[in-house]
Formats: structure tokens, C-alpha cells, sequence
């Protein structure tokens, strides 16, 4: 079952915008896959603060403009990649306990995961 977000005007939802409904749940799916944590976090994620600047990538993707959905499938994917290369540094592992070298992704998932409320 899908998990619905509990923030329509911040996070990931917000920023998405028009694309929302389409993205929420692909993006829901894709994270859960490759970070291999629930759907509890990913939610907590999508719906903080990183979850917007996660949007922020996606919609990069986009080029703005009308997107079908096989184009927000390639945009998540495209996204998740660019935070699964980036790492975690010593400044945020610092400020935000995540061990330094792990994934962003993985990182800010797990975070938001244990915090519940990551804004």
C-alpha cells in the first residue's frame, strides 16, 4: 500500500507542483528499492526539507513543461542516481550524526527514517 504524504505544500509534493500525483508514487517506489528502507522513511524523506531540494533535482530532469510519466520515471531515476553518487561529507555528518562516505540518499532517508520528522 502507498503511503501518502503528510505535507501537500512543502517537500517533495509541493515543489513538484502539477506533477505530484504522478511522481509521488514512482518516486515513493524507486527510493524504497534502492535505499532497501521503508516506506515510513521514504515518506519522512520526501517530506522534509531534502525531499524538496530531492524535487528540485527531478524537476531538473523535467526541462520544465509538460512530462508524461515515462518522463518522471526517467527524471526519479536520474535524480536517485545523482544523490546515490553523491557522499555524505564531514560538515553534514557533523550536523546531522549520518556517517560520513554513505550515500546522500541513503543518508537523508535513514535520517528522516529515525527522526520521523525531518523538516
Amino acid at each position: 500500500m502507498m503511503l501518502t504524504t503528510r505535507n501537500e505544500s512543502y517537500g517533495f509534493w509541493g515543489t513538484m507542483a502539477g506533477h505530484a500525483s504522478v511522481a509521488w508514487p514512482i518516486a515513493m517506489q524507486q527510493i524504497a528499492e534502492i535505499t532497501g528502507e521503508p516506506l515510513e522513511s521514504v515518506r519522512a524523506f520526501l517530506d522534509s526539507k531534502q525531499g524538496r531540494h530531492f524535487a528540485d533535482s527531478v524537476q531538473d530532469g523535467l526541462a520544465g513543461g509538460l512530462a508524461t510519466e515515462a518522463d518522471i520515471d526517467a527524471a526519479v531515476a536520474q535524480a536517485i542516481a545523482t544523490w546515490m553518487d553523491w557522499k555524505i561529507g564531514r560538515i553534514t555528518a557533523r550536523e546531522t550524526g549520518i556517517p560520513r562516505g554513505l550515500p546522500y540518499l541513503s543518508g537523508f532517508v535513514i535520517h528522516c527514517g529515525l527522526d520521523e520528522v525531518c523538516y
